[in-house]
């Protein structure tokens, strides 16, 4: 039992994984081909191709079969295929697939353009015209270049493919209009009859093709915004210590071990852990969480978040393609390749779906002839069946949903992990919703602002705690601080006292002088450490905290003047939301990192 466990796991430590750029696949019969093609191969233990993203994922034993190998398995199949190597960035990768879906867009649109502008006349011409002279030279002359030009596309795979025994749905394009195209040709030059001639049919088979080919593109291009945005969250630079001497670098340049340095206001480069300074980093990229978490010494970091306060020095310890960000974007991409169940299934119907659909034309053409004996009958019945079969949704809809789906909730912060995963929701029994950021609005806000019994000399108490909390919090970046001031400026509270002294004390809170006056705004440790006894403000303070608020201590002179109450507050609509979810029947529960009051107080 032992001895086969050890050996199980030796031989999963012998495989290894490689993605393909398959090119030349049109529909889910390809698809069926190409992964037939490759599992067939000794060695070969698992092969999966997604059409969307023209990418196959092999598993395979490299002792027993080689990368060459597969790749020639591929082009026995008829297609074309090479190794996607792993960029150092997952920037440059993303580009470059950008890059190459950007040139095909292109092609296809220049191709519906064209295609278009020689179709319309003909539509015209062969409905309304047909008594013109010279008409006869002028439809071909019109549909030529459409069937032959602008549908090579369709000839040329479907003459590729016929060479290694194959059909897909390109012959089908192929055969319908060549038949439609070819028969009026001979009815035309040979026959002399201008009643039955079908060019308009064989271009707008090959337009609206081309039409629906483009818009598919456009939607795949799409999906890579959001990963884009994604890789928009991290620096493009970082400040390293090389040679005794700080000096501004690509961040592809930093290694693991690299000492980085971080100001305030500047975004995390990479993955690491602080070695030297303190300061409140921003995670709710990661987490969702907005209230800065304190760092210092030993703490981790991660990439691309933001640094608030303080400055720091950290050890770099994963970066590239390792840092959490990295690991974000590649399970997105690996979302958008992966295949939902169902898919499988179209897979399975579409390897017979050509055979089959060529037969029945077949079928139909001979019972039409017949019924009848009237070849042109017989003949457009047979362009019928094969023209309806022409659209490849059946092989391109459920990995196009896939890669819009997973790409629009990347967009909106919505990680999907697979395309299984997207089937299975409809199935969904409970919701679980982050607390920050999902109910929340994520971005702490005043809500309320309470004097002191004894700070009762000024005209407006609170109008006054505020009016002295920001003024020195104008100075500090910490979102707490930002909330105190976004405050005062709604309410009309003026902020131009003169402000000294100012002095910022991590993970507790700030100090100045305010128009002569000595102020702190911080926590209620500050206040016992500058010798200020807060217990005048604790009752509130307490109660305040049980509604899952943040209290902030202001004293002024040497003594406490006052509380103020910060909170993420709930956003518009989610109660809405999560009413709406319930009346479909699902139980929706809420989680949250954060304290029991604050969760207990965001569910009431």
């Amino acid at each position: 039992m032992a001895q086969t466990t050890l050996e199980s796991t030796a031989q999963a430590r012998r495989e290894a994984t490689a993605t393909l750029l398959v090119t030349g696949m049109t529909c889910a019969s390809c698809v069926r081909r190409v992964e037939r093609a490759l599992t067939r191969l000794d060695g070969v233990a698992a092969a999966s191709v997604n059409l969307a993203t023209e990418r196959a994922i092999v598993t395979y034993a490299p002792e027993r079969a080689s990368l060459d190998q597969i790749l020639q398995a591929v082009q026995a199949s008829g297609y074309g295929a090479e190794v996607l190597a792993e960029p150092e960035e997952l920037a440059d990768a993303v580009d470059e697939a950008d890059q190459r879906r950007q040139a095909e867009l292109a092609k296809l649109r220049r191709d519906v353009i064209g295609a278009a502008i020689l179709t319309a006349p003909t539509i015209i011409l062969n409905m309304f015209a047909m008594s013109m002279m010279y008409v006869e030279y002028v439809l071909p002359a019109l549909a030529l270049p459409v069937w032959a030009y602008f549908g090579w596309r369709f000839h040329r795979t479907t003459l590729k493919n016929l060479r290694h025994g194959q059909f897909t749905m390109d012959t089908l394009v192929s055969l319908g209009t060549t038949a439609a195209f070819g028969y009026s040709v001979v009815t035309t030059t040979v026959l002399g009859r201008m009643d039955q001639i079908y060019y308009d049919t064989a271009a707008v088979i090959i337009t609206l093709i081309l039409l629906g080919k483009y818009f598919e593109a456009r939607a795949k291009g799409q999906t890579s915004a959001a990963i884009k945005r994604l890789l928009g969250l991290q620096p493009r630079t970082a400040r390293v210590i090389r040679g005794g001497q700080e000096q501004d670098i690509p961040i592809s340049q930093v290694r693991p071990g690299d000492l980085v340095v971080v100001r305030p206001g500047e975004k995390i480069p990479v993955d690491g852990c602080i070695v030297e300074g303190r300061s409140a980093v921003d995670e709710s990229m990661l987490t969702g969480e907005s209230l800065p978490v304190e760092k210092g010494p030993g703490d981790e970091v991660i990439g691309a978040t933001l640094n608030t306060t303080g400055s720091f020095t950290f050890r770099a310890t994963k970066v590239g393609r390792d840092t959490a960000l990295a690991q974000i974007v590649r399970l997105v991409q690996e979302a958008q390749g992966s295949k939902a169940p169902i898919q499988g299934l179209a897979d399975r119907v579409a390897s017979v779906f050509v055979q089959a659909v060529l037969l029945i034309a077949a079928a139909t053409f001979v019972a039409w002839m017949a019924v009848d004996g009237d070849l042109t009958h017989a003949l457009l019945a047979t362009v019928a069946v094969l023209v309806i079969a022409c659209p490849c949704a059946m092989g391109l809809a459920t990995p196009t949903a896939i890669m819009v789906g997973t790409g629009q909730g990347a967009a909106h912060g919505v990680l999907i992990k697979s395309g299984e995963a997207l089937e299975r929701a409809r199935a969904l029994t409970t919701v679980v919703l982050d607390k920050t950021g999902t109910i929340t609005r994520g971005k702490p806000a005043v809500t309320d602002v309470i004097p002191a019994a004894e700070a009762d000399g000024a005209t407006d108490p609170a109008a006054e705690l505020i009016r002295l909390a920001a003024a020195v919090e104008q100075r500090s970046e910490h979102p707490l601080g930002a909330a105190i001031v976004q405050h005062a400026r709604q309410a009309g509270i003026p902020l131009d006292a003169a402000v000294t002294d100012i002095e910022a004390i991590a993970g507790h809170g700030i100090a100045g002088t305010v128009d002569g006056r000595a102020v702190l705004v911080g926590t209620r440790r500050l206040l016992r450490e500058r010798a200020i006894d807060p217990a005048a403000l604790e009752p509130v303070a307490t109660r305040l905290e049980a509604e899952g608020k943040t209290a902030v201590f202001v004293a002024a002179d040497g003594r406490p003047i006052g509380v103020i109450a910060v909170a993420d507050t709930v956003k518009p609509g989610s109660a809405e939301a999560i009413a709406a979810l319930r009346r479909l029947g699902l139980e929706v529960v809420m989680i949250t990192g954060d304290n029991r009051r604050t969760a207990e107080a965001i569910a009431r």
